[in-house]
This record gives C-alpha cells, structure tokens and sequence, in this order.
C-alpha cells in the first residue's frame, strides 16, 4: 500500500480545525500531521512536517493565508499543494490565492465529501477548482487579457472556443517546445474542468492516455499542476 496523504490544517478557529481533522482522520488514505492557528504558524510547521496537502484559510491573525501561501511556496523544500478554505466567496481571494501558488480553492460551506476529494485531487497533482469557479478564473484572464491587448472585441465567428476541439490555432510554437494538436485539445477540455474520464470519452482514448497528455502539457507549460497550467494557457492565449 501507498503512503498515506500528509495533510496541514491551517484556521484560527479551533472547532472548524478538529471538525476538518474528523472528517479527514477516518479516511485510510489521509493523515492529518497537524494543525496551524495563524499563517506564521502554518509556514513554520509546513517547514517542519512536510505535508503533502495544506488546507488554509485566508484571514488569520500574525499573517493572513495568502502571505503564508506565498512563503511556503517559496520554500524550496516543502512540495505541498495548498488549497484555499474560505466563508467568503471573492474574487478577490480567488484570483489572489492562484498568483500566491495555490492550487485549489473550497469554500467552508462545502460538504466532507467535497474536502476529501479535494485533498485527494490535491495528492493526485490535479488541483482543485469548482467548475463554476473555474468559469470565473477564464472569464477574468480572457477580461485582463483583452484589456492588456487594448483591441476591439473579436468577433464570435473568430474566438477559440472550448468546446470547438477540432480547432488547432493556438499560439504554442511560442514554447519551448509546441503543444501537439492532441495535447491542444486535451488542454481546452482541463481549462473547461473536464475529468481525465470525461476527457477520455470524449477524445475515444484511454484515461492512461489523457494522463499522459497532461503530464506532457504541464512539462512544456512549466506547470505544476492543472489549475496553474489553465490560468498559464490564458495568460498565453493557449485557450
């Protein structure tokens, strides 16, 4: 058998910490390694027990979940995947949280069912991203993107559209080394949220050779898992 999945819990509130470390605790793949108050305390102790998975809140007392997101991420020796817990369902947080190194973002009032796939989606190297909250993170790059370009609204009839997967006018020869037309529509279907099943079906191939495009697109995209790789495709107009 596998390893276990190492997971830091980071809140200031003690009940929700011990609720989500029940939750977590009875799964026989998950084990909770500890527990963080503030963000100070959670860059400290991710740096001690090397977890594979940090839930973190936002607002905390010493420092805030965005500041400790960025200072772990910015640790060479902790490979941890973080997920963003948070009541408030902001943009602002959101988009933050992604610049910061996150890679999945769950609001509190999601059920347990939803926190363990999470974790295990975070364990997998598949971030984690509601698709409703992955349609606002393509919303805003495309927004940014089209006010940094200062260019009139491209007609529909010319729009890259995701579900046009056919298409293979991405810009990837500015790569290092150009994404395949399979890879180009493998990487449409993840920017819509697309399971590596769902992928697979629709495609006609196996799910082990999904895996194998998504390895090969995160590889060339420089990305560290799905989520960064949608927010990279964006910035570059890959999708």
């Amino acid at each position: 058998m596998s390893a276990p999945t190492r997971v830091l819990i980071v809140d200031d509130h003690a009940m929700l910490r011990a609720g989500f470390r029940t939750i977590l605790d009875l799964q026989p793949d998950i084990e909770v390694v500890g527990e963080a108050g503030t963000g100070s305390e959670a860059v400290d102790l991710a740096g001690s027990v090397l977890p594979d998975v940090i839930t973190m809140d936002v607002q905390m007392p010493d420092m805030d979940g965005l500041e400790a997101t960025r200072r772990i991420r910015a640790d060479g020796r902790i490979h941890a995947s973080i997920a963003i817990v948070t009541t408030f369902d902001r943009d602002d947080y959101l988009f933050d949280a992604l610049d910061a190194g996150a890679s999945g973002f769950l609001l509190k009032n999601a059920g347990p069912e939803e926190l363990v796939a999470a974790v295990r989606a975070l364990a997998a190297g598949d971030g984690m991203l509601a698709p409703e909250v992955t349609r606002r993170v393509l919303q805003r790059f495309a927004a940014r993107t089209a006010g940094a370009a200062g260019t009139a609204e491209v007609p529909a009839s010319e729009r890259h559209s995701t579900t046009a997967i056919g298409s293979t006018a991405l810009p990837s020869a500015a790569l290092p080394e150009p994404l395949t037309d399979r890879e180009a529509e493998v990487l449409r279907l993840v920017a819509e949220a697309w399971s590596n099943a769902e992928i697979a079906a629709e495609l006609f191939i196996g799910e082990a050779t999904v895996k194998t495009h998504v390895s090969r697109i995160l590889q060339k995209l420089g990305a560290r898992d799905r989520v960064q790789a949608v927010v990279l495709a964006h910035r570059l107009g890959l999708a």
